[in-house]
């Protein structure tokens, strides 16, 4: 049985967005002025680093609110075994929240996962399974991943599946991202630019919008290669960024715009945004600043926009910021003083 002895000090009574110890440290991530990233534009342009949540990304949200949502409510106790499929950052906010509450948690993982990954999540004391073999008809992960967290149910008298793709609890949590955006803003937000995957953030940011009756265009990010806004399949190096299928939370009409960014110019935002900002952060990011830069011709003068930068680019370190890992990949290095033959260069 896990160790509980967290157990009997939680309130759970408290408010939704009171959360004890560490927890607490989720939410209220800075928004800060970016006025590097861009020169000469005639917007304002600001950055929600999610990266300075406690375990290091926006996933930290989700994490939190379900795991103390299912505690609330009675669907998870201190024998409850929590079974989840993430090779990222979903899966390190959930280990830690389970190593917060003394819960046994079961990650199940694939062969590309990293090992930095794989080592954060055994630092906090969850358990890696590692699926080896895609599914054999789409050559994806996911589904195999998938039922092998059902196998794994089968295998325990009680667990829980948080399941980022369909639970609920899940957008919830981001519109309070979306409020706190709000809330620095004084309310005037005019485009707020969004990364997808789960449709989490984009579906809790831009039901927190409308209810407020806010004129914000929402701007979905997603990869090419993603299959969430109908377009066709295809293979995705950078993680956490687009979806090989349409996630169960997803609605028509979140989005006011889609853009599509590919891998290799997600590479060229992340170092145009430590080169300029000194923010290094993941590659979902760095696809959020490709697309301000792709829409900076459309967007009015005085029109304040804000960018959600998901996590940290510590993580990156041997992918988007390797040197080596990008010729393999894409056969040049971007020069971001001098500009590169790219389709994204920043100017």
């Amino acid at each position: 049985m896990a160790e509980t002895s967290n157990w009997p000090d939680i309130d759970l009574a408290r408010s939704a967005h009171a959360q004890p110890g560490i927890l607490a440290a989720v939410g209220r991530t800075p928004l800060v002025a970016l006025t590097r990233l861009i020169p000469g534009s005639r917007f304002e342009l600001y950055a929600k680093l999610e990266a300075l949540n406690p375990g290091g990304s926006i996933k930290d949200r989700p994490a939190t609110g379900i795991m103390t949502r299912a505690i609330r409510t009675g669907l998870v106790d201190a024998r409850t075994v929590v079974i989840e499929s993430s090779s990222g950052n979903l899966a390190i906010g959930l280990a830690q929240v389970c190593a917060y509450f003394g819960l046994r948690f079961i990650c199940v993982v694939d062969a590309k996962t990293t090992s930095q990954n794989v080592s954060i999540l055994q630092a906090f004391g969850a358990e890696v399974d590692v699926v080896e073999r895609p599914d054999p008809v789409t050559g994806e992960f996911l589904p195999t991943r998938l039922e092998r967290v059902r196998e794994l149910q089968r295998e325990h008298p009680r667990t829980f599946w948080p399941n980022q793709y369909a639970n609920l609890d899940n957008p919830l949590s981001h519109q309070q991202t979306m409020r706190e955006i709000m809330e620095a803003l004084d309310g005037h937000v005019d485009y707020l630019f969004c990364t997808v995957s789960t449709c989490g953030t984009l579906r809790g940011c831009a039901e927190y919008v409308r209810r407020l009756g806010a004129s914000t265009r929402i701007v979905a990010v997603d990869a090419v290669g993603s299959v969430i806004f109908g377009a066709v399949g295809a293979r995705r190096l950078i993680p956490g960024h687009g979806a090989a299928r349409r996630p169960e939370l997803f609605l028509p009409g979140l989005a006011d715009r889609v853009v599509h960014v590919s891998d290799h110019d997600c590479v060229v935002g992340c170092r145009s945004l430590v080169r300029r900002e000194a923010i290094l952060a993941g590659g979902s990011s760095g696809a959020a600043v490709i697309a301000v830069h792709r829409l900076r011709n459309e967007i009015p003068a005085g029109a304040r926009c804000v960018l959600i930068l998901p996590d940290r680019g510590e993580r990156y370190l041997d992918t988007i910021y390797c040197d080596d890992w990008v010729r393999r990949h894409f056969g040049e290095v971007p020069d971001l003083l001098t500009g590169m033959p790219a389709s994204a260069a920043v100017p």
